[in-house]
């Protein structure tokens, strides 16, 4: 699920660029960018549930640390993609 729900982030995320460079309004698709990456957050942290529920612990020594750092710079990425069209529109006015 989440690698469906990262999918959709990331066309939205690339949407909302398409739209800000093309001089249509961006704001829905900047919302769909931001809320399908915190649902791809939420999955992804719902399978660990599960392997911890699971009692697979070599799962979670294995995929997990690599797993937080990743996770950390693609959050950060998806705000400044999804935010930088609204921070650079306001530069210009």
């Amino acid at each position: 699920m989440w690698i469906i729900l990262g999918l959709f982030a990331i066309a939205a995320t690339v949407l909302n660029l398409f739209l800000y460079f093309s001089g249509k309004n961006h704001t829905l698709a900047m919302a769909l960018g931001l809320s399908f990456t915190a649902l791809t957050m939420c999955a992804e942290y719902s399978l660990v549930s599960q392997w911890v529920k699971a009692g697979d612990w070599s799962a979670l020594e294995d995929v997990v640390p690599g797993m937080e750092k990743a996770l950390w710079v693609l959050v950060i990425v998806s705000i400044l993609l999804n935010t930088a069209p609204m921070i650079v529109g306001r530069g210009k006015k």
